[in-house]
């Protein structure tokens, strides 16, 4: 007599089919390009609408600071709930989370594709930024289901995909606003929301890791409202006003709010995020750093494309086009991709810290660079070249550096609050390098334009900027009790390392 038996699976608990697909070898090649092509996806997300900022209030028939609203939107959703989708992934599985963001990308760029309205823009974009979070997941997918040899490199380069794709996707972005209707830019990013959706669920298999609790509601919507108060007020106080009312009002209040929501924290059994590990030195600095890196990353797109693209009347401007510019920002991207293997291998010879500082350094000399290379093309190529050299290394060091300091249940968490202290970075990049160029400008045509002396203040604060991140990753212990990497039984590669 035949007998069935019940499902007992309880939620939270692997699948008797998932549990069976964990017998099967995987591919890890497959596994690291499908995450970092993911990754590429959710960073074009950043770059998308950037050549059709200033037609915006026409096409979608709205004032101008309306307008910027589809901007912020995407950042502020991106910074909320990426630390967010990082909790649940290690309660629910990194898996299971990341196809839902890419879900919601997908959902985002149909609504936008769809819209012609400032609102409905505004909601698609939410859902875009909410797909980002999948780069910190990626990563700590990575730590779960990798060979420990293959680790660092593949790290390297799906964290480096968050300033990849946002370079490498502006010419793009640039080429198609240019020749075809808008909306082909959101039809183009469902489409391969739909292609790494497929891939995600088809090749990256289920990490076996859950961590226990329950998750921390007010936690989240604590944080989240903290969050939106200050980087409203860091990315809106230009236009509002740096001393009115709603801006001080903003920045007082989120402040406040995050101080009140640390408090709860370190008192809920189960918080969003564990405020003590977050505090350990290893995790502290390195989050420190990564606001400057992320200042630094920031600074080229927010400063390399006005210096380009100004007329050549004030004396200081290059008289490129929107395409052009965003083509000498690509290199940017490009040396990324490149360096992430070298990085990789610099961290596991003599430890991701060293890879940080150099990244830093290399910034801070760029920026050097800059403020007497300013009056030639070929010079904002070395610029955005040499930046970028150093973000892919700072890049490659910074998630290895979190993993190695928390334990693997917080793998995702970690890694999302280290994406928030990016996102932070640039957010504080946009606002202070914006008020410099706005503050210092001469007036051509009509138009005001930067000054000379504009764009070298810029450069030579983000040059500090970087050289304080240097001082920060110095405070980095040298040697840190380090974490299991892997949850997944693994064998002896028969491969070697990633390149």
């Amino acid at each position: 007599m035949n007998q069935t038996t019940p499902n007992t699976d309880a939620p939270g608990i692997l699948t008797a089919r998932e549990r069976k697909r964990l017998t099967k070898p995987e591919n890890e090649r497959a596994i690291i390009f499908t995450l970092a092509f993911t990754g590429l996806i959710a960073s074009f997300m950043q770059t998308l609408v950037t050549p059709i900022v200033p037609e915006l209030p026409t096409l979608l028939n709205t004032s101008a600071s309306n307008a910027t609203w589809v901007l912020t939107a995407t950042l502020l959703a991106a910074a909320i709930i990426t630390p967010i989708a990082g909790r649940l992934g290690d309660m629910f599985g990194k898996r299971r989370i990341a196809l839902l963001l890419l879900v919601l990308l997908f959902a985002g760029s149909i609504i936008a594709a769809l819209s012609s309205d400032v609102i409905i823009m505004i909601v698609g974009r939410v859902l875009q930024g909410a797909g980002l979070g999948v780069i910190a997941l990626g990563v700590s997918i990575l730590r779960d289901v990798l060979h420990p040899k293959r680790l660092g490199g593949a790290v390297a380069l799906v964290s480096a995909t968050l300033g990849i794709g946002a370079a490498v996707g502006l010419p793009i972005s640039a080429l198609i606003a240019q020749n075809f209707d808008w909306h082909v830019l959101f039809w183009l990013s469902s489409l391969l929301a739909v292609i790494a959706i497929v891939l995600v669920y088809t090749l990256v298999p289920v990490s076996t890791l859950r961590t226990g609790g329950s998750f921390d509601f007010i936690g989240a919507v604590g944080f989240a409202i903290g969050l939106v108060g200050i980087l409203l007020a860091i990315s809106k106080g230009g236009e509002w006003g740096w001393g009115s009312p709603v801006t001080l009002g903003m920045l007082g209040g989120g402040v406040l709010v995050l101080l009140v929501w640390g408090v709860f924290e370190l008192r809920t059994t189960s918080p969003l995020i564990d405020l003590r590990i977050a505090a350990r030195r290893p995790v502290l600095m390195t989050n420190l750093a990564s606001i400057t890196v992320g200042f630094g990353f920031f600074a080229t797109a927010a400063v390399l494309p006005q210096l380009l693209e100004a007329p050549t009347t004030t004396g200081v401007g290059l008289g490129q086009t929107l395409l052009v510019s965003s083509l000498c920002l690509m290199p940017s991207g490009l040396v990324m991709f490149f360096i992430a293997p070298v990085a990789a291998r610099l961290s596991a010879a003599r430890g991701p810290r060293i890879s940080l500082v150099l990244g830093g350094v290399i910034i801070f000399l760029g920026y050097a660079l800059a403020i007497g290379l300013m009056t030639q093309v070929w010079h904002a190529v070395l610029i955005a070249t040499a930046v970028g050299l150093g973000v892919g290394f700072a890049y490659a060091a910074m998630p290895t550096l979190i993993m190695r300091s928390v334990p693997a249940t917080e793998t995702a968490a970690a890694n999302g609050l280290n994406s928030v202290m990016r996102s932070l970075g640039s957010t504080v990049a946009a606002a202070v390098l914006g008020l410099i160029l706005a503050s210092n400008a001469v007036v051509s045509d009509g138009r005001a334009i930067p000054s000379a002396g504009a764009f070298q203040l810029c450069f030579a604060v983000a040059g500090a900027v970087a050289l304080a991140g240097v001082v920060a990753a110095f405070f980095i212990p040298k040697r840190e009790p380090a974490y299991q990497t892997a949850s997944i039984p693994v064998v002896a590669a028969k491969e070697p390392a990633l390149p």
